[in-house]
């Protein structure tokens, strides 16, 4: 409360990362801090923004069609080579769509975010249209939510908002904090949980079409099978029971296999295991159902 008073009255914002290291043999890990400055937020009915401190950005955003205008008056231009850092919701002042953007993919992985700069997916002649790629590096961060809630509220419906995760238990628990939100914001997820984004892949269901071997596939551990019904448990009360995950969990928790995005590029030679290819073929798939 202390360093959110300081950041209020010197009207200087400050990050978790700098609160935790003001005094980490206090706080221990940075997950005390980040549920201090949430609890203290929910308590006094206010959102971190309004407590003068915020969280340090990692999302990155790439592709073309878009600018991002700061409050200082600094314009960011994006581009389709390389991953651009995506600022903080308090900072932006607008954003400007500066020609045609067809569709809005999310990559859990920035592994695979950069592989897809350095193809320039972005522009790939394989789709009927420019998108944008954006990445928040595993569990997105506020401002990476933010931005994808804003795209969702904002384009027109025929532009199809996806997201490309690991189907395993990890996720599709990533998938639902961008589409319903996340438990530790509740208070917010209105704010910031994104309804229209899609689950393009990868999915158990479909590893048989895609010519894999069952085999190939990692074996899951024990974590992932307590993460699965866990995320299966919140099926009652926190997501939809018929939400395409039960389906894809309960098999994963069958066939004691999960699908990571890096099985489509390790079988050379096999039909639509690119992931290029893939994210082509499903990604024009989606375009026809949107429009």
């Amino acid at each position: 409360m202390d360093f959110a008073h300081e950041a209020l009255v010197d009207d200087v914002p400050l990050t978790k990362r700098d609160m935790y290291y003001k005094d980490v043999p206090l706080f221990k890990a940075q997950g005390t801090v980040d549920r201090l400055v949430d609890d203290l937020a929910v308590t006094l009915d206010l959102e971190r923004a309004d407590l003068k401190i915020r969280a340090a950005s990692k999302g990155l955003l790439s592709g073309t069609g878009l600018t991002i205008h700061l409050l200082g008056g600094e314009t960011i231009y994006i581009n389709d080579l390389e991953g651009t850092l995506i600022p903080t919701g308090e900072t932006i002042e607008r954003f400007v769509l500066v020609g045609n953007i067809s569709w809005i993919l999310v990559v859990e992985k920035e592994a695979v975010f950069q592989t897809l700069c350095r193809f320039q997916f972005a522009s790939h002649p394989s789709l009927p249209g420019p998108g944008l790629i954006i990445t928040g590096k595993g569990y997105p961060d506020v401002a990476t939510r933010q931005l994808v809630k804003t795209l969702s509220d904002n384009l027109p419906t025929h532009i199809p908002i996806v997201a490309l995760v690991d189907g395993d238990a990890y996720g599709l628990d990533i998938l639902s904090v961008y589409k319903y939100g996340s438990r530790s914001l509740r208070h917010q997820n209105d704010k910031l949980a994104a309804r229209r984004i899609e689950w393009l892949g990868i999915w158990i269901s479909e590893i048989a079409d895609l010519e894999i071997d069952l085999d190939a596939l990692i074996p899951i551990t024990l974590h992932d099978e307590k993460k699965a019904l866990a995320v299966l448990s919140r099926s009652t009360d926190f997501l939809p029971r018929r939400w395409r995950h039960v389906k894809e969990l309960t098999r994963m928790l069958h066939t004691r296999r999960k699908a990571e995005i890096e099985i489509l590029s390790s079988s050379p030679g096999k039909r639509f295991t690119s992931l290029i290819h893939y994210l082509s073929h499903k990604m024009c798939h989606f375009i026809e159902m949107s429009a």
